[in-house]
């Protein structure tokens, strides 16, 4: 007989600020997995808005209104994705894909992250039809320039977005 595990995935990012896509990949990879991990990531490199404390407590506000099918767990990090991978114990890192652009630059991260541990599998999740346009850098820019982005965060989200462009 086998021995049931407990299957732990990683979904990383900056969430800078977290989507209403975000979420529909979060619902979607708790099918998954017994736990999934919400991977904050320091990404000076991508010059955040939000502090990292900031967008930590946007993905566990937005998580607050969630029913999953697993145990989700948020956690921040530094350094090598595949590092963080192994200390937490996870088997798979999920990635969303919107569209087709994105694919390039994630299937060039697949094949080192495989490189450096083949024994970690990535998966992909397509958007949602209706979160395929959403994207963090222009939710921020629609908040900056006035407009409204009920229609792609959450209503915690929104008032942090107010408050930072107000």
């Amino acid at each position: 007989m086998t021995k049931l595990t407990k299957r732990t995935a990683l979904y990383p990012g900056t969430f800078d600020p977290m989507t209403n896509g975000h979420l529909d990949i979060i619902r979607r990879a708790c099918k998954l997995c017994d736990k999934l991990v919400i991977g904050v990531a320091i990404n000076t490199g991508k010059n955040p808005l939000f502090k990292l404390e900031e967008r930590t407590d946007m993905v566990k506000e937005a998580l607050a209104d969630i029913k999953g099918d697993c145990e989700v767990e948020v956690l921040s990090f530094e350094g090598l994705l595949i590092h963080f991978v192994e200390n937490i114990g996870a088997s798979m890192i999920v990635r969303g894909l919107r569209a087709v652009s994105d694919f390039e630059f994630e299937y060039q991260m697949v094949g080192m992250n495989h490189k450096l541990n083949p024994d970690i599998e990535t998966v992909f999740l397509m958007a949602d039809a209706q979160n395929q346009a959403i994207a963090s850098r222009l939710v921020k820019e629609i908040a900056k320039l006035g407009g409204d982005v009920t229609p792609f965060v959450s209503v915690s989200v929104k008032k942090r977005l107010e408050e930072k462009y107000s």
